[in-house]
């Protein structure tokens, strides 16, 4: 099973991206994507940007991954 989770684009500097999931930064190859800029939303796989989001669809995304991680059995 592949998982790829919501990043905010804060920079981008050719084909890699600095890009923020929940306070913590990454870089992001862009090599698959077209027309990412700063402030984008981006689906974020084993270090690539697969697929643009918009910030609704990341938001809804990110709250589903963080209550799955609240509900964990331990």
């Amino acid at each position: 099973m592949c998982l790829a989770i919501p990043a905010k684009v804060i920079s981008v500097d050719g084909v890699s991206a600095r890009v923020t999931v929940e306070d913590v930064e990454y870089t992001a190859s862009l090599l698959l994507l077209d027309d990412v800029k700063p402030g984008d939303f981006i689906m974020l796989h084993a270090g690539f940007a697969i697929e643009k989001v918009d910030a609704a669809e990341a938001a809804e995304t990110m709250q589903l991954l963080l209550d799955m991680e609240k509900n964990r059995p331990i």
